[in-house]
């Protein structure tokens, strides 16, 4: 089976090292999630050939290091995937969602700006329930994939996996499906809710909330903060008392005391997003912040919904940050 990456449009560019595609930049599970992709297409398919656009050298550097037995193809994909040829298994790439059956044989291709994941589906999904279903969340703006990463949490952990390597104190709480890896500190009179991702050599700080939420490697939470369906890209510094809701936190990010990312119009609107000029509607009425890589964020910021902080930025201590005028 021949598994093809297509190129398309989105807007996750705080997100992403040297703009090049969110699938090699960005970690689901520890992995690169175009890694995941296909680690995860290969358990229900015999993928003998991936073919990839010529102009993600990084994607193609990781495809040939994971999966060195597999026949690599590199073409000019000018046209992208709204005009793309016809798809062997079909896309709804207008709802942002495809349901794959995996039972089909030949080749078909997704965006390579997508997460694959698997899912069962009730009897009103109108397709095959159990083993045999992929779905593809489309990644073109950061609301898609904060929902992405929600949908790969709901689905994929059903149970507790606590490392032996990790240290919990007997004073904290964790309900719900989770997955703590090595390494992981979580301190006295925690409350962890799943479902939920720690990643190897996380700590979480005595008293703090944090629930739904994805934290990659090295994310350090501080004492007394609420943490919710939020993604963490791993190296992170949260400070002690910051509220974290709903956002999407880019490697290397340092939030001083005192901070926190508002999720929530005071008129309960949905959140309008900046992308270059213009505001453009999320569809949802909760949505925090996106802060790029290597933001260095002061003590008492508030960052208000739909906020973008750009890479390798600095924030000063006490400051709103909110959105620029359309």
């Amino acid at each position: 089976m021949e598994l093809t990456f297509r190129n398309a449009q989105h807007h996750l560019y705080p997100l992403i090292e040297n703009k090049e595609c969110p699938a090699s930049s960005l970690k689901l599970f520890g992995y690169p999630i175009i890694v995941r992709n296909i680690m995860l297409a290969q358990r229900f398919m015999n993928i003998d050939t991936i073919c990839l656009p010529d102009e993600f050298s990084d994607a193609s550097r990781l495809i040939q290091d994971y999966f060195p037995t597999i026949n690599l193809k590199e073409f000019c994909d000018n046209s992208g995937y709204e005009n793309s040829l016809t798809v062997d298994v079909p896309l709804d790439i207008d709802r942002q969602l495809a349901k794959i059956n995996v039972s089909r044989h030949g080749s078909f291709e997704v965006p390579i700006n997508s997460i694959i994941h698997y899912a069962s589906f009730s009897k009103d999904d109108n397709c095959n329930t159990g083993v045999g279903n992929l779905v593809v969340d489309v990644l073109t703006y950061p609301w898609d994939f904060l929902k992405a990463v929600q949908n790969v949490l709901h689905n994929e952990i059903t149970h507790t996996v606590i490392s032996p390597m990790a240290t919990i104190a007997k004073s904290s709480i964790i309900t719900g499906p989770c997955i703590v890896e090595d390494d992981v500190i979580i301190d006295d009179f925690c409350k962890i809710i799943g479902p939920l991702y720690i990643g190897s050599g996380s700590f979480i700080g005595m008293s703090s909330l944090v629930r739904k939420s994805m934290l990659g490697i090295n994310t350090r939470i501080g004492f007394n903060c609420e943490v919710a369906k939020t993604y963490f890209e791993g190296h992170d510094r949260i400070a002690h008392q910051n509220v974290i809701l709903d956002s999407i936190i880019g490697r290397n990010v340092w939030l001083g005391g005192y901070s926190g990312t508002a999720n929530v119009l005071l008129d309960r609107k949905n959140v309008r997003y900046q992308i270059d000029r213009g505001l453009v509607d999320t569809g949802t009425d909760h949505f925090g912040a996106v802060i790029g890589n290597n933001c260095t964020i002061g003590a008492s910021v508030i960052i208000l919904p739909g906020r973008h902080i750009q890479p390798n930025s600095m924030i000063q201590a006490g400051s709103i940050v909110g959105k620029k005028p359309s």
